[in-house]
C-alpha cells in the first residue's frame, strides 16, 4: 500500500515542490485547498492529474476534522499559513488565525482522528526576528518583529507542546527564505527578478525597493522540500533548522540579478520608504549542521543558480506575457 499524505497549502511554492518529491517516491498525495475565488492552481497544473485536491479551511476545524476522516493520512505537511510578512501588519487578527491557531486545529484534529500520523510544520526564521546570536540553531532564543513572525513563534511551540503532552509524532522545520521561480512576487527576490526581466525587456524604467542592506539566508525551495520529507522518516520526532549556511543582502541579490542580463542595478534601483517595514530584521543566517549530521541533507543549489535560474524563468515568461499582449 503506498503511503498517504495530506498537503495543506499545496498551491503554494513549497507545496507544489513537495507534492512532486512525494509523488517520485511513490506517495499518495492529497491537498487541502480553501473555498476561495482566488485560489490559484498554476504552481500545480503540471500534476493536477497525478493528485487529490479536497476543500477545507484551517479556519474550520470541523472541515479538518471530515479531511483526516476521508483521507486517513500517514504523514501531515502542514504549510498553509498567511505567509507575506508585510500583509501580516496589514491583517495580525487574519494572520494569528490561520498561522497560530490554525495550527492548533490541524494538531486537534490529528489527535482526534489519526494520533498515529507523523506531522510536520513549516515554521520559519522570522521568528528569529531581532536575532539574539548569529548564527541561528534551534535552541536559539525567538524574537520575533512582525505579527506573522509571533504567529509562527505560537505555531511552533503549540506543536512541540503537542508532541510532549500527547506523545504525538509532530514536529517543525525551521526554514529560512527559500525561494524559487515559483516564488510570488510579493516576495522580495521574485519581485527582483521580474523587474530585471522587465527593465532588460524595456516594459519598465524602474525598480522601487526597501532596505538594501538587509540580510537573508536564502535557499532553493526545492532542496528545502527534501529536509521537509527526510524529518518526518525519522525514528522520533525532532526540530531542524533548514538553511543555506550563507547570508546575503538585498543589494547581493541585486548585483547578481541585473548583472546576470548584463545590466547595473544602480542605474535602475530606487529606494522607497514605502517598502521599509515598521519593525526591520536585519540579518538572519542559519545553522543547518544538525539536519546536516541527522538527516544527511545539505543545499544543492547555491544563491547565484538560484536567483539566475528564476531570473531565467521571469525573462521567458515576460518576454511571452508581451508577446500575447
Amino acid at each position: 500500500m503506498p503511503k498517504k499524505a495530506l498537503i495543506t497549502g499545496i498551491t503554494g511554492q513549497d507545496g507544489s515542490y513537495l507534492a512532486e518529491l512525494l509523488l517520485g517516491k511513490g506517495y499518495e498525495v492529497f491537498g487541502m485547498v480553501r473555498r476561495s475565488s482566488t485560489e490559484t492552481f498554476e504552481r500545480i497544473a503540471h500534476i493536477k492529474n497525478d493528485i487529490v485536491l479536497r476543500q477545507a479551511d484551517l479556519l474550520d476545524e470541523l472541515s479538518i476534522i471530515k479531511i483526516l476522516q476521508e483521507v486517513k493520512p500517514d504523514e501531515i505537511y502542514n504549510l498553509a499559513a498567511m505567509s507575506f510578512v508585510p500583509t501580516s501588519w496589514d491583517q495580525p487578527i487574519l494572520t494569528g488565525e490561520f498561522t497560530a491557531i490554525g495550527v492548533t486545529r490541524m494538531l486537534e484534529a490529528m489527535r482526534r482522528v489519526c494520533p498515529g500520523a507523523r506531522f510536520y510544520q513549516a515554521s520559519s526564521s522570522e521568528m528569529f526576528g531581532k536575532v539574539r546570536e548569529v548564527p541561528q540553531t534551534e535552541v536559539t532564543p525567538f524574537y520575533p518583529r512582525s505579527p506573522y513572525g509571533v504567529a509562527k513563534a505560537y505555531g511552533h511551540y503549540i506543536t512541540v507542546n503537542c508532541r510532549e503532552s500527547y506523545d504525538l509524532f509532530a514536529l517543525s522545520g525551521i526554514l529560512f527564505n527559500h525561494e524559487s521561480p515559483r516564488r510570488g512576487k510579493e516576495f522580495v527576490t521574485r519581485k527582483v527578478t521580474d523587474g530585471v526581466a522587465r527593465i532588460k525587456l524595456g516594459m519598465l524604467k524602474e525598480l522601487h525597493m526597501g532596505n538594501l542592506d538587509s540580510k537573508r539566508d536564502w535557499g532553493f525551495a526545492g532542496d528545502y522540500v527534501e529536509a521537509m520529507w527526510l524529518m518526518l522518516q525519522q525514528d522520533k520526532p525532532d526540530d531542524f533548522v533548514v538553511s543555506s549556511g550563507i547570508a546575503h543582502s538585498v543589494k547581493d541579490l541585486l548585483n547578481t540579478a541585473f548583472s546576470h542580463v548584463g545590466l547595473d542595478w544602480k542605474d535602475h534601483v530606487v529606494v522607497d520608504p514605502l517598502y521599509i517595514r515598521p519593525a526591520e530584521v536585519d540579518q538572519l543566517l542559519g545553522d543547518y549542521s544538525k539536519a546536516k549530521a541527522k538527516l544527511g541533507w545539505q543545499p544543492k543549489v547555491s544563491f547565484e543558480q538560484l536567483i539566475q535560474s528564476m531570473v531565467d524563468a521571469d525573462m521567458e515568461r515576460v518576454a511571452e506575457e508581451s508577446k500575447n499582449r
